[in-house]
């Protein structure tokens, strides 16, 4: 390969492995192991995804650490995801635990709670509050699924608890 080339360009016709990668990274920031799945996903061979992985580390485009802190910050707000679930999420996408720990760590158990709460003011309507008072089976019923709801969303059993025992009541 001469010093003019493309790292990452291939015989095949195509985007070069570096024009792929920039490509991803436009969509969304990825992780380490995402973009070196992704470049592998799509056939480049093991030599030029290695000069790839390097040159996007020393031009900074890949850092798990600013990665991790992005996708709790976006899955948290937006998504309404507890701190349990983001930490399978983070795992999945090949963070280490050290990262995904302090990443977590940022993430304010106030807030949390305030999300939750307001995940279940938006499922618990008026009808479902009042049936919950009339009838303590329907009342079961309801916190079962309310329940259900946060701790799928990766909220600590005992948080969904409160917050959904605060709900009913209210």
């Amino acid at each position: 390969m001469n010093d003019d080339a493309d790292p990452g360009q291939d015989e095949r016709s195509g985007p070069s492995a570096w024009d792929t990668a920039l490509r991803l990274l436009g969509v969304r920031a990825r992780s380490r192991q995402e973009m070196l799945q992704r470049l592998e996903r799509r056939g480049f061979d093991p030599d030029t995804i290695d000069e790839v992985m390097a040159r996007l580390e020393n031009h900074r485009l890949l850092d798990d650490a600013d990665f991790a802190a992005q996708w709790v910050h976006s899955r948290h707000t937006h998504s309404g995801r507890g701190r349990v679930a983001l930490r399978h999420e983070l795992r999945a996408k090949g963070i280490d635990e050290t990262t995904i720990s302090a990443t977590l760590s940022e993430v304010d158990p106030e807030d949390e709670r305030e999300i939750a709460a307001n995940l279940v003011a938006r499922k618990l309507t008026v009808a479902m509050a009042e049936r919950a008072k009339a009838d303590p089976a329907e009342r079961d019923k309801i916190k079962r699924r309310l329940l259900g709801m946060l701790v799928r969303r990766g909220y600590p059993q005992s948080m969904a608890l409160d917050v959904v025992s605060e709900a009913l009541v209210g």
